[in-house]
Protein backbone atom coordinates (compact mmCIF):
# COMPACT_ATOMS: atom_id res chain seq x y z
CA UNK A 1 0.00 0.00 0.00
CA UNK A 2 0.97 3.70 -1.16
CA UNK A 3 1.04 5.45 2.66
CA UNK A 4 -0.16 8.95 2.10
CA UNK A 5 1.35 11.77 4.17
CA UNK A 6 -1.83 13.88 5.27
CA UNK A 7 -1.29 17.43 5.72
CA UNK A 8 -3.31 20.17 7.51
CA UNK A 9 -5.28 20.42 10.30
CA UNK A 10 -7.68 16.99 10.99
CA UNK A 11 -10.28 18.07 14.17
CA UNK A 12 -11.26 15.40 15.96
CA UNK A 13 -15.26 16.15 15.96
CA UNK A 14 -17.12 16.26 19.23
CA UNK A 15 -19.70 13.74 19.04
CA UNK A 16 -23.03 16.06 18.96
CA UNK A 17 -25.62 14.88 21.89
CA UNK A 18 -29.40 16.09 22.57
CA UNK A 19 -30.78 17.56 25.96
CA UNK A 20 -30.98 13.31 27.09
CA UNK A 21 -27.14 12.58 25.99
CA UNK A 22 -28.64 10.37 22.97
CA UNK A 23 -26.86 10.72 19.83
CA UNK A 24 -27.69 13.67 17.89
CA UNK A 25 -26.51 12.89 14.38
CA UNK A 26 -28.85 15.26 12.39
CA UNK A 27 -25.97 18.12 13.65
CA UNK A 28 -23.04 16.02 12.01
CA UNK A 29 -23.82 17.53 8.36
CA UNK A 30 -23.21 21.39 9.47
CA UNK A 31 -20.39 20.16 12.02
CA UNK A 32 -18.44 19.05 8.63
CA UNK A 33 -19.92 21.97 6.83
CA UNK A 34 -18.53 24.37 9.41
CA UNK A 35 -15.18 22.70 9.41
CA UNK A 36 -14.62 22.58 5.55
CA UNK A 37 -15.22 26.29 5.92
CA UNK A 38 -12.19 26.55 8.13
CA UNK A 39 -9.97 24.77 6.44
CA UNK A 40 -9.93 21.84 8.25
CA UNK A 41 -8.85 18.80 6.14
CA UNK A 42 -10.36 15.64 8.02
CA UNK A 43 -11.92 14.43 11.05
CA UNK A 44 -10.77 11.97 13.51
CA UNK A 45 -14.23 10.56 15.01
CA UNK A 46 -15.23 8.51 18.08
CA UNK A 47 -11.32 9.23 19.64
CA UNK A 48 -11.18 10.82 22.79
CA UNK A 49 -12.96 14.21 21.78
CA UNK A 50 -15.38 12.20 20.33
CA UNK A 51 -16.12 9.80 23.84
CA UNK A 52 -16.26 6.90 21.95
CA UNK A 53 -14.87 4.94 25.33
CA UNK A 54 -18.08 6.50 25.86
CA UNK A 55 -20.59 4.75 23.38
CA UNK A 56 -21.93 1.57 22.23
CA UNK A 57 -20.43 0.09 18.87
CA UNK A 58 -24.13 0.58 17.59
CA UNK A 59 -23.86 4.37 18.33
CA UNK A 60 -20.52 4.52 16.75
CA UNK A 61 -22.11 3.37 13.70
CA UNK A 62 -24.64 5.45 13.25
CA UNK A 63 -21.82 8.50 14.46
CA UNK A 64 -19.49 6.97 11.91
CA UNK A 65 -22.52 6.35 9.12
CA UNK A 66 -23.41 10.41 9.43
CA UNK A 67 -20.02 11.33 8.48
CA UNK A 68 -20.03 8.80 5.54
CA UNK A 69 -22.92 10.17 4.36
CA UNK A 70 -22.39 13.71 4.64
CA UNK A 71 -18.73 13.78 3.28
CA UNK A 72 -19.22 10.44 0.79
CA UNK A 73 -18.41 13.08 -2.50
CA UNK A 74 -15.42 14.87 -0.89
CA UNK A 75 -12.08 12.88 -1.39
CA UNK A 76 -9.99 16.13 -0.52
CA UNK A 77 -11.75 15.51 3.19
CA UNK A 78 -10.49 12.35 5.11
CA UNK A 79 -12.71 10.89 8.30
CA UNK A 80 -10.18 9.01 10.31
CA UNK A 81 -12.76 6.42 13.15
CA UNK A 82 -10.92 5.75 16.46
CA UNK A 83 -12.21 1.66 16.70
CA UNK A 84 -11.23 1.22 20.49
CA UNK A 85 -8.75 -1.05 22.26
CA UNK A 86 -10.25 -2.95 25.01
CA UNK A 87 -12.00 -5.89 22.60
CA UNK A 88 -9.93 -6.82 19.82
CA UNK A 89 -13.17 -8.53 18.63
CA UNK A 90 -15.43 -5.41 18.47
CA UNK A 91 -12.51 -3.68 17.00
CA UNK A 92 -12.57 -6.21 13.66
CA UNK A 93 -16.55 -5.48 13.63
CA UNK A 94 -16.06 -1.39 13.45
CA UNK A 95 -13.16 -1.95 11.15
CA UNK A 96 -15.48 -3.77 8.78
CA UNK A 97 -18.16 -1.39 8.77
CA UNK A 98 -16.04 1.52 8.21
CA UNK A 99 -14.43 -0.33 5.64
CA UNK A 100 -18.15 -0.71 4.18
CA UNK A 101 -19.05 2.37 4.49
CA UNK A 102 -16.74 3.85 2.84
CA UNK A 103 -14.46 5.73 5.09
CA UNK A 104 -10.70 7.06 4.44
CA UNK A 105 -8.89 5.03 7.92
CA UNK A 106 -9.21 3.10 10.44
CA UNK A 107 -7.61 3.66 14.05
CA UNK A 108 -6.59 1.24 16.94
CA UNK A 109 -5.19 2.11 20.48
CA UNK A 110 -3.51 0.23 23.17
CA UNK A 111 -5.68 -1.91 25.00
CA UNK A 112 -6.15 -0.33 28.56
CA UNK A 113 -7.30 -2.99 31.16
CA UNK A 114 -5.11 -6.07 29.86
CA UNK A 115 -2.15 -3.99 28.68
CA UNK A 116 0.07 -5.36 26.19
CA UNK A 117 3.46 -6.32 27.70
CA UNK A 118 5.30 -4.26 25.35
CA UNK A 119 5.55 -2.67 21.72
CA UNK A 120 6.14 -6.24 20.19
CA UNK A 121 2.99 -7.70 22.07
CA UNK A 122 0.98 -4.13 21.07
CA UNK A 123 1.82 -5.18 17.32
CA UNK A 124 0.47 -8.49 17.68
CA UNK A 125 -2.87 -6.62 18.44
CA UNK A 126 -2.32 -3.73 15.73
CA UNK A 127 -1.92 -7.06 13.00
CA UNK A 128 -5.20 -8.67 14.59
CA UNK A 129 -7.14 -5.44 13.38
CA UNK A 130 -5.52 -4.24 10.62
CA UNK A 131 -5.92 -7.59 8.79
CA UNK A 132 -9.80 -7.62 8.32
CA UNK A 133 -9.47 -4.34 5.85
CA UNK A 134 -6.11 -4.90 4.39
CA UNK A 135 -6.27 -1.83 1.70
CA UNK A 136 -7.74 0.57 4.04
CA UNK A 137 -5.06 3.05 5.80
CA UNK A 138 -4.39 2.00 9.74
CA UNK A 139 -2.91 4.34 12.12
CA UNK A 140 -2.19 3.57 15.66
CA UNK A 141 -3.21 6.03 17.91
CA UNK A 142 -0.63 7.11 20.39
CA UNK A 143 -2.26 8.87 24.12
CA UNK A 144 -0.22 7.10 26.94
CA UNK A 145 -1.80 9.43 29.28
CA UNK A 146 -5.22 7.65 28.60
CA UNK A 147 -4.10 4.06 28.07
CA UNK A 148 -1.39 4.07 30.30
CA UNK A 149 0.24 2.39 27.08
CA UNK A 150 3.80 3.83 27.62
CA UNK A 151 5.44 2.42 24.52
CA UNK A 152 8.35 4.08 22.07
CA UNK A 153 6.81 4.47 18.98
CA UNK A 154 9.78 4.22 17.46
CA UNK A 155 9.84 0.33 19.06
CA UNK A 156 6.50 0.07 17.71
CA UNK A 157 7.30 0.92 14.23
CA UNK A 158 10.25 -1.31 14.01
CA UNK A 159 7.57 -4.34 15.24
CA UNK A 160 5.34 -3.59 12.25
CA UNK A 161 7.52 -2.01 9.33
CA UNK A 162 6.97 -4.91 6.67
CA UNK A 163 4.94 -6.96 8.66
CA UNK A 164 1.68 -4.38 8.81
CA UNK A 165 1.28 -3.72 5.22
CA UNK A 166 -1.74 -1.34 5.69
CA UNK A 167 0.03 0.49 8.64
CA UNK A 168 0.13 3.67 7.60
CA UNK A 169 1.23 5.86 10.86
CA UNK A 170 0.68 7.64 14.26
CA UNK A 171 -1.61 10.00 15.59
CA UNK A 172 0.87 11.16 18.29
CA UNK A 173 -0.43 12.74 21.53
CA UNK A 174 2.29 12.68 23.49
CA UNK A 175 5.16 14.70 24.70
CA UNK A 176 8.20 12.53 23.68
CA UNK A 177 10.10 14.47 21.15
CA UNK A 178 12.95 12.13 21.32
CA UNK A 179 10.89 9.18 20.38
CA UNK A 180 8.53 11.41 17.83
CA UNK A 181 11.47 12.67 15.89
CA UNK A 182 13.10 8.79 15.65
CA UNK A 183 9.44 8.16 14.36
CA UNK A 184 9.47 11.05 11.60
CA UNK A 185 12.79 9.94 10.76
CA UNK A 186 12.31 5.94 10.23
CA UNK A 187 12.68 4.50 6.87
CA UNK A 188 13.55 7.91 5.40
CA UNK A 189 10.23 9.24 6.46
CA UNK A 190 8.15 6.28 5.66
CA UNK A 191 5.48 6.42 8.19
CA UNK A 192 2.56 9.36 8.20
CA UNK A 193 3.04 10.91 11.74
CA UNK A 194 0.09 13.22 12.99
CA UNK A 195 0.75 15.41 15.79
CA UNK A 196 -1.93 15.55 18.41
CA UNK A 197 -0.67 17.98 21.27
CA UNK A 198 -2.43 21.23 20.35
CA UNK A 199 -0.65 23.08 23.10
CA UNK A 200 2.31 22.54 22.00
CA UNK A 201 2.18 21.75 18.33
CA UNK A 202 5.03 24.51 16.84
CA UNK A 203 7.67 22.18 18.54
CA UNK A 204 6.26 19.82 16.05
CA UNK A 205 6.14 21.80 13.12
CA UNK A 206 10.23 22.15 14.04
CA UNK A 207 10.79 18.90 13.96
CA UNK A 208 8.80 18.47 10.59
CA UNK A 209 5.34 17.26 11.17
CA UNK A 210 3.01 18.29 8.24
CA UNK A 211 -0.21 17.18 9.71
CA UNK A 212 -2.09 17.37 12.82
CA UNK A 213 -5.27 15.74 14.60
CA UNK A 214 -6.84 18.34 17.20
CA UNK A 215 -9.94 19.18 19.52
CA UNK A 216 -8.92 22.56 19.85
CA UNK A 217 -9.35 23.06 15.46
CA UNK A 218 -12.80 22.44 15.92
CA UNK A 219 -12.99 26.42 17.33
CA UNK A 220 -9.62 27.76 16.65
CA UNK A 221 -8.68 25.89 13.05
CA UNK A 222 -7.38 30.14 11.95
CA UNK A 223 -5.55 30.73 15.09
CA UNK A 224 -3.33 27.69 14.03
CA UNK A 225 -3.33 27.96 10.30
CA UNK A 226 -1.67 31.60 11.31
CA UNK A 227 0.43 30.19 13.80
CA UNK A 228 1.72 27.76 10.92
CA UNK A 229 1.98 30.03 8.38
CA UNK A 230 4.18 32.39 10.48
CA UNK A 231 6.62 29.68 11.03
CA UNK A 232 7.14 29.06 7.27
CA UNK A 233 7.61 32.59 6.71
CA UNK A 234 10.00 32.25 9.46
CA UNK A 235 8.43 34.79 11.38
CA UNK A 236 9.16 32.75 14.73
CA UNK A 237 8.35 36.01 17.56
CA UNK A 238 4.95 35.93 15.70
CA UNK A 239 4.75 31.90 15.68
CA UNK A 240 5.79 31.70 19.38
CA UNK A 241 2.55 34.80 20.11
CA UNK A 242 0.46 32.43 18.63
CA UNK A 243 1.38 29.15 20.07
CA UNK A 244 0.90 31.24 23.26
CA UNK A 245 -2.39 32.23 22.77
CA UNK A 246 -3.61 28.59 21.83
CA UNK A 247 -2.08 27.51 25.13
CA UNK A 248 -3.83 30.36 27.07
CA UNK A 249 -7.25 28.88 25.30
CA UNK A 250 -6.48 25.42 26.44
CA UNK A 251 -5.88 26.60 30.03
CA UNK A 252 -9.04 27.07 30.18
CA UNK A 253 -10.26 23.81 29.84
CA UNK A 254 -8.28 22.98 33.18
CA UNK A 255 -9.56 25.91 34.93
CA UNK A 256 -13.31 24.87 34.47
CA UNK A 257 -13.11 21.14 34.20
CA UNK A 258 -11.14 19.88 31.64
CA UNK A 259 -12.35 18.11 28.38
CA UNK A 260 -15.87 18.50 28.28
CA UNK A 261 -15.18 22.26 28.18
CA UNK A 262 -14.23 22.02 24.68
CA UNK A 263 -18.41 21.50 24.11
CA UNK A 264 -18.55 24.86 25.65
CA UNK A 265 -16.58 26.43 22.98
CA UNK A 266 -18.75 24.80 20.24
CA UNK A 267 -21.75 26.41 21.44
CA UNK A 268 -19.59 29.92 21.25
CA UNK A 269 -19.45 29.07 17.59
CA UNK A 270 -22.69 28.41 17.10
CA UNK A 271 -22.81 24.47 17.04
CA UNK A 272 -24.33 22.91 20.26
CA UNK A 273 -22.85 19.59 20.94
CA UNK A 274 -24.61 19.39 24.06
CA UNK A 275 -22.80 17.90 27.04
CA UNK A 276 -20.32 15.09 27.66
CA UNK A 277 -21.45 11.73 29.25
CA UNK A 278 -20.68 10.55 32.53
CA UNK A 279 -18.31 10.10 34.07
CA UNK A 280 -17.01 13.16 32.96
CA UNK A 281 -18.37 16.38 34.31
CA UNK A 282 -19.78 19.15 32.61
CA UNK A 283 -20.00 22.46 33.36
CA UNK A 284 -22.62 24.10 35.35
CA UNK A 285 -24.63 27.36 34.51
CA UNK A 286 -22.82 29.47 37.02
CA UNK A 287 -19.51 28.20 35.65
CA UNK A 288 -20.11 28.46 31.69
CA UNK A 289 -20.81 32.28 32.51
CA UNK A 290 -17.65 32.75 34.18
CA UNK A 291 -15.65 30.69 31.43
CA UNK A 292 -17.43 33.24 28.68
CA UNK A 293 -15.99 36.06 30.19
CA UNK A 294 -12.54 34.14 30.41
CA UNK A 295 -12.88 33.48 26.94
CA UNK A 296 -14.32 36.69 25.80
CA UNK A 297 -11.08 38.28 27.99
CA UNK A 298 -8.93 36.24 25.40
CA UNK A 299 -9.83 38.00 22.56
CA UNK A 300 -11.32 34.94 21.01
CA UNK A 301 -13.89 36.32 18.31
CA UNK A 302 -10.34 37.21 16.63
CA UNK A 303 -9.34 33.89 15.97
CA UNK A 304 -12.49 31.42 16.62
CA UNK A 305 -13.05 29.46 13.50
CA UNK A 306 -16.61 30.66 11.66
CA UNK A 307 -19.04 29.57 9.21
CA UNK A 308 -18.42 31.05 5.96
CA UNK A 309 -20.41 34.52 5.71
CA UNK A 310 -21.29 34.38 9.82
CA UNK A 311 -20.06 37.23 11.64
CA UNK A 312 -17.24 36.65 14.45
CA UNK A 313 -19.08 38.97 17.01
CA UNK A 314 -19.50 36.70 20.05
Amino acid sequence: MTIQKLEGLIAAPFTPMDENGELNTSLIPAYYQFLKSNRVTGAFICGSTGEGVSMTNAEKKKVAAKWAECTSEDQDFKVMMLLGGTSIADCKDLALYASEIGLYAVSFTSPFYFKPANAEVLAYACAEVAAVVPHMPFYYYHIPVLTGGNYAMYDLLKAVDDKIMNFAGIKYTHEDFMDFQSCMSFKDGKYDMLWGRDENMLSALVLGAKGAVGSTFNYAAPLYYEMIDAFHKNNLPEARALQQKAIDMIRLLGKYGGISVGKGYMKLVNLDCGEFRLPVKNMNVSQFELFKKDVEALGFHNFKSIAAGVSTSQ
